[in-house]
């Protein structure tokens, strides 16, 4: 009886699995951690027979004084232990790293495919690779002797890894080098320095006659660093896998119309046996478009949207990607005259939409197909079956507001009432919007009531978002010719929109854009409280939503504040920092 493999549980795969269970524990979901059990289930039953046979033919023993005693099929307990710590710490490892990615815009539907013939020939040039690997470990097997243990190795691994290749070739290719190539070779290089101590000291030995005598450095033979990298491979392919299937199951609603919080093994299976042919390649485009969108014009929300989940997140992105649009069409308009036909043909996809126009619904895509190529999608892809209608069309009425600046009356934020409509049309119809969304994905009943309140306070915190917007935005607006400073805020620091037209850097621009924040902050402090009487699932997405946005004006509340294009700007850690404590907040 003896300590050595315990010791090295305790020294080197223990205090990883600490670090990164605290990293990961704010993230957490009840799908990820069904994820690392499924996968941990998978690696002790898969590697059991393999580990007792290689035991049983003394390949590899145990010094009687290096493990405590206990066995499962003569596999000392602190074995079976190394199964499950190492695919908990490459699995906690792959879900940080992967969390930002937005799985449903790497799916290929045929179209997609059909365009990109290098995907199918890494598909075909993976396959002939890994079986020519079960094929060199067959015949390494078959002669026996010096390869043998190398050739088990490879005809253990080897199956396992063409199944999941076969079945997410897509996604294993695709996805950024953060979700495959680093989760793989991090753990790796950790484990062959620690197999490298332990052989040294004996914890374990691989007999001579069954190894081809490599190493790939002093003390690790090449054996050791070929397992060590392939079920590494395993569980990040497996965890990859699972992606897969999820991204399907909550990007096509007409194919599965309702899925579990945790799918089942079998539905996760027909999810990736579907053919692409049954993708929907223009839902595919739509979502690509939508994430690009919100990648390039809001930061802190593209940030937010990766702590939501499932068909909340899909739908959340397209609900931005249509507002996006919306105000797109209207502030880049080369007239008014333009503008006002936007905001004109918005009303009537939103006639047509809610059964408000004689059109019949038919006609909707006749009507889509007039606005610009890069808008369509968002129009098509729209939740609106999840969505009231009267905020959308408050959304429009803001837009008009907007039109005003160039009219007779160039000013029409007159006042801080007025400026709170404008305010509750164009930032408090969004937050309704999300929390409907919210309310419509989550489990769980909220009574009425309280959906009303929260709504309500929703509504409230957009307006206190919109006021941070503006008072960022004061020097950009400038050049654009608007002043949304409302014009009696103006008069009482003695000068006029003009002015701030003029010189937007002017003292008394930087007096009033603080007293605008201090309003922020006061329907802020009002309105967060709501938060916390969201659904479980959404409580602490939303509040890393409102937090990074909010951190802006935080940002703007300090003397000597980074500028960016005539903006205030939050550094990347800090946003993650503000995130991380939204998320760990109780």
């Amino acid at each position: 009886m003896g300590y050595d493999y315990a010791l090295v549980h305790l020294q080197y795969t223990i205090p990883p699995a600490v670090a990164l269970t605290l990293c990961y524990y704010p993230l957490s979901t009840s799908l990820g951690v069904y994820k690392i059990l499924f996968l941990i289930a998978i690696a002790v039953i898969s590697t059991t027979p393999w580990d007792s046979y290689l035991i049983h033919s003394q390949i590899w023993t145990y010094p009687p004084n290096a493990i405590i005693g206990p066995t499962l099929f003569r596999i000392p307990a602190e074995e079976v232990f190394f199964f499950i710590i190492q695919t908990y710490n490459t699995s906690l490892l792959y879900l940080l790293l992967s969390k930002p990615t937005f799985h449903p815009v790497y799916l290929r539907g045929q179209k997609l495919f059909n365009d990109g013939r290098r995907l199918g020939l890494r598909r075909w040039t993976g396959v002939s690779v890994i079986v020519a690997c079960i094929l060199a470990g067959i015949g390494m097997i078959m002669k026996s002797g010096e390869g043998l243990y190398m050739g088990l190795i490879l005809v253990w691994a080897g199956p396992f890894v063409l199944l999941l290749w076969s079945l997410a070739y897509q996604f294993i290719i695709g996805l950024p080098l953060s979700s495959t190539f680093i989760p793989v070779v991090l753990p790796t290089l950790y484990l062959w320095i620690v197999d490298t101590l332990a052989l040294k000291r004996g914890t374990w030995v691989i007999e001579s006659g069954t190894k081809l005598g490599w190493h790939l450095w002093d003390g690790l033979e090449i054996e050791e660093a070929v397992f060590f990298l392939v079920t590494n491979v395993l569980i990040v392919f497996g965890l990859i896998a699972f992606d897969n299937a999820f991204a399907i199951l909550q990007t096509f609603p007409s194919l599965f119309p309702t899925i579990p919080t945790l799918p089942s093994p079998i539905l996760l299976v027909r999810a990736l046996l579907l053919p692409t042919t049954s993708y929907e390649d223009e839902r595919i485009e739509g979502l690509q478009e939508a994430l690009g969108r919100l990648r390039a014009k809001s930061r802190s929300f593209y940030l937010a949207s990766g702590v939501f989940q499932g068909r909340l997140r899909v739908d959340l992105v397209l609900l931005y990607s249509f507002c996006r649009v919306a105000d797109d069409l209207v502030d880049e308009a080369g007239s008014i005259e333009e503008a006002k036909h936007w905001i004109a043909k918005l009303n009537e996809y939103l006639d047509i939409t809610y059964g408000k126009s004689y059109v019949k619904v038919e006609r909707k895509q006749d009507l889509i197909s007039t606005f610009p190529p890069s808008a369509q999608a968002s129009l098509r892809l729209l939740p609106t079956s999840h969505l009231s209608p009267t905020p959308l069309y408050d959304l429009l009425k803001g837009f008009e507001t907007d039109l005003h600046f160039s009219s007779s009356n160039p000013f029409p934020i007159k006042d801080e009432p007025t400026l709170q409509v404008y305010g509750a049309q164009v930032a408090g119809t969004v937050a309704e919007l999300c929390l409907e969304l919210v309310f419509h994905h989550t489990k769980g009943s909220t009574p009425e009531s309280l959906r009303r309140r929260i709504v309500q306070a929703g509504g409230r915190m957009g307006i206190a978002l919109q006021y941070v917007n503006i008072a960022r935005d004061i020097s950009v607006d400038a050049s654009n010719g608007r002043v949304y400073l409302p014009t009696t805020w103006l008069k009482e620091e003695g000068v006029t929109p003009e002015d701030i037209i003029k010189d937007p850097a002017r003292s008394k621009a930087e007096i009033l854009r603080q007293r605008l924040l201090n309003s922020a902050f006061e329907i802020y402090d009002e309105a967060k409280g709501a938060i916390e009487q969201l659904p479980a699932e959404a409580r602490g997405p939303m509040r890393v939503a409102v937090e990074s946005y909010v951190e802006i004006g935080r940002v703007l509340r300090q003397p000597g504040y980074k500028v960016k294009a005539g903006r205030a700007t939050v550094p990347k850690l800090r946003r993650l920092r503000v995130a991380w404590n939204a998320l760990s907040h109780t």
